[in-house]
């Protein structure tokens, strides 16, 4: 992690807005749909009142446009954002279209959050999508990679039996579902109130240092994440939070169920340095 965050004093509570002041239910963090889109239609026809935005926080799954798919969260007059996850490329390059296609979603392509810090609901909401993938960075071992531009040299380096169509297969994929280290460190120079990733920080027993320090060196209050199908609260000693969020599920910006989704998995006890929260 050295060199990714210049010292700043922008840690959790060296900054970062106080979210309490805020409409807790005006905006909606959906966790992994997985082609679920029913708990999605029906968590919103429940709703007292739809939500000013929601949230997804990657593996839709998009077998077809995310425009067609998010019909319901459309319908409702929602503004809708998205980060990618490491499911949204399982069908290939078509299954990314459908998700990141302009072309195919005009009506969703400027909702997506990744790399990017955007208002929503009057809060300022930075996105990451993807996970770490092993050939661009692996923590807590320092990036192999720091730039796409050089990841064509370093996949010269792939032995004899990859041919030219394999290779840019995994051009592709590496180019736009890793987490780079360049996009974190331009986030790292911004400010926001919320970090959304799909990778969980240290919070997850399976989670990854980089983002709470992410967070941390953006002002961040709270980190917002999916890929673990389990919702949870967390809380660091310097007060910063973290929302884990189940698959499917819709959960406020205070961390209450909107609608629930899947059956969630078991979390077991705090990591060292988080207590949870019922």
């Amino acid at each position: 992690m050295a060199g990714l965050f210049r010292r700043r004093d922008r840690g959790a509570g060296g900054g970062g807005r106080d979210l309490t002041g805020f409409a807790h239910e005006g905006i909606v963090f959906v966790g992994d749909i997985h082609r679920r889109w029913d708990h999605v239609a029906r968590g919103l026809a429940a709703l007292a009142r739809p939500p000013e935005a929601v949230v997804l926080l990657g593996d839709m799954e998009c077998t077809e446009p995310l425009d067609r798919l998010a019909a319901p969260i459309l319908q409702t007059g929602a503004e809708l954002h998205w980060i990618f996850g490491n499911h949204d490329y399982d069908g290939g390059p078509e299954m990314w279209a459908n998700l990141a296609e302009p072309a195919l979603n005009p009506a969703t392509t400027a909702g997506a959050l990744h790399g990017r810090v955007r208002e929503i609901a009057g809060v300022r909401i930075a996105g990451l999508g993807g996970t770490f993938r092993p050939r661009v960075w692996h923590p807590p071992n320092p990036p192999r990679i720091r730039r796409r531009a050089d990841l064509a040299a370093d996949l010269a380096t792939l032995g004899p039996g990859w041919s030219a169509e394999s290779t840019a297969a995994l051009a592709h994929s590496l180019s736009v579902m890793a987490i780079w280290p360049e996009d974190v460190e331009a986030l790292a120079g911004q400010r926001a109130d919320v970090l959304v990733t799909h990778e969980a920080p240290t919070s997850h027993p399976s989670g990854v240092a980089v983002l709470e320090d992410l967070a941390r060196a953006m002002g961040a209050r709270l980190v917002v994440h999916g890929h673990h199908h389990i919702g949870y609260r967390a809380e660091a000693a310097d007060g910063l939070r973290v929302l884990g969020v189940g698959a499917a599920w819709g959960v406020s910006l205070a961390g209450s169920p909107r609608w629930p989704g899947e059956p969630e998995r078991w979390l077991g006890r705090a990591p060292a340095g988080w207590s949870f929260s019922p």
